[in-house]
């Protein structure tokens, strides 16, 4: 792919010719691959085959993925940093594509090797080791493929719609993770053997899509010329004293809690509340049917107002619908989840969305101070925030279960039922209305962000 930029001024209100639906579409692979992975580790590793299949104790379950993306999410502003400051010929994020695609997809395959030994410290050293090579090489892909996203696409509504399909990308992972692994893993056979199997098989497919985004992206050269100036401490400050972008990592913050809690819960609902276990993955297809469904419209409403204003919304939305899941009862008719589920799923759209199309905006008024295109860094710290509050929200909750008496070898007591129940419903909407508290008064409005794009191409110019 030429590298050339096809304007003459980084930030014309024209966008880039290339940003056409074939270019956003394998965009979209890159967020398939993240997100079958943090999703099938969330939704079914820790909470269902290392506590179901390897046998592990859900206290040491919830530490192997706590410490996994501890360590992991430490490195993100720090690999964000590289990324910024790489002046490869390739470019200063896609060459990253091709050295952690081999890693990422062969990690994920060892993660569900099954070990013959009952011993729970073994286990437990061998799934965090792994878990964190996993991690590890996900951030060498991820957070120069997200810190691509401004670079490709300069205008408000532009960005949403790169957003938008790397959304959906997103979504297929999450249907792949969430409703795919345990029917492959039965299919070949189940039990501990079925998921290695099907952990080998994911493993490639997840490595290879990252040869497509590789091809299919571009970076801008006058991006890369600029010699950077600010040291990675001033560069810190610098970024925490932002306003806008304080309160953008405070509701996304609360977001992405209510995300993992509910991925981490959902399936222990269905098998120790509801009682049927199965119906998890016919709902999941319902929910990222809806959510996919809902997509257009949200996009047609996101041309006509704010973002912040879209991401309040979705989050009302969803909070409102899960106090229903405290309602129900395993007696109620199966459709009546099949009507909650996707009603739902129409705000999880917005509160997955925005944030990150909101953050390119930031990084524009970041330029304006600093003079540096510092994407890198910015969506590092996202990815800090993504991985380390939704795993610690986790791995309390999973904690919690185990204090309360939770046993894979025998039926689930009263306070632990109540406990999923809470944290599938009441726990993630509290966190989803503080999101929209938050959010009151951010700045970076559609015209603002003109105003940015206009002085940054008057000072390009001089």
């Amino acid at each position: 792919m030429s590298q050339a930029s096809s304007a003459p001024n980084a930030f014309s209100a024209n966008e880039d010719p290339r940003l056409h639906v074939g270019r956003k579409t394998v965009y979209g692979l890159g967020d398939f691959t993240v997100n079958t992975v943090l999703v099938s580790l969330n939704v079914v590793y820790v909470s269902y085959f290392l506590t179901q299949v390897a046998g592990l104790r859900p206290e040491l379950a919830g530490l192997v993925q706590l410490i996994g993306r501890g360590v992991d999410a430490f490195t993100d502003p720090a690999m964000g940093r590289w990324s910024d400051r790489c002046r490869w010929k390739a470019g200063r994020r896609r060459p990253f594509f091709l050295i952690g695609a081999i890693p990422f997809g062969a990690s994920f395959a060892l993660l569900w090797t099954p070990l013959a030994t009952g011993s729970q410290l073994v286990m437990f050293g061998y799934y965090t080791a792994v878990y964190v090579v996993l991690s590890l090489s996900m951030t060498v892909l991820s957070v120069p493929y997200l810190a691509l996203q401004p670079e490709m696409a300069i205008g408000y509504d532009a960005r949403t719609s790169l957003n938008m399909y790397r959304n959906v990308g997103s979504l297929i992972g999450v249907l792949v993770g969430s409703a795919a692994v345990r029917p492959m893993a039965h299919a070949l056979g189940g039990g501990a053997g079925g998921f290695a199997a099907a952990g080998a098989i994911l493993g490639v497919v997840l490595a290879v899509p990252w040869l497509a985004v590789y091809a299919g992206t571009w970076e801008r050269p006058s991006f890369q010329a600029r010699t950077p100036q600010v040291s990675f401490r001033q560069g810190l400050v610098i970024l925490l004293r932002n306003r806008n972008f304080r309160r953008l990592t405070g509701l996304y913050l609360c977001g992405r809690i209510a995300l993992d809690l509910i991925g981490a819960m959902l399936i222990l609902y269905f098998t120790f509340w509801i009682g049927r276990s199965r119906d998890f993955e016919i709902t999941m297809i319902l929910f990222v049917g809806a959510v996919c469904a809902s997509l257009p419209a949200w996009m047609w409403i996101a041309r006509r107002t704010e973002k912040a204003t879209i991401f309040k919304v979705g989050s009302l939305w969803w909070a409102a619908t899960l106090v229903l899941f405290l309602l129900v009862q395993p007696e109620w008719p199966r459709w009546t989840l099949m009507v909650f589920v996707p009603v739902s799923a129409i705000g999880y759209a917005m509160v997955d969305l925005m944030p990150w199309s909101m953050l390119g905006e930031v990084v524009d008024e970041d330029d304006l101070e600093t003079g540096e295109r510092r994407e890198g860094v910015y969506y590092g710290f996202f990815m800090f925030v993504r991985k380390l509050a939704g795993t610690l929200a986790v791995a309390l909750a999973m904690a919690l279960l185990g204090q309360l008496g939770f046993d894979r070898e025998s039926e689930q007591n009263d306070e632990v039922i109540t406990a999923i129940r809470l944290l599938t419903s009441l726990a993630p909407a509290f966190f989803l209305v503080l999101s929209v508290w938050i959010a009151r008064g951010y700045g970076l409005t559609r015209q603002a962000h003109r105003e940015i794009l206009d002085r940054l191409e008057a000072r390009d110019a001089r």
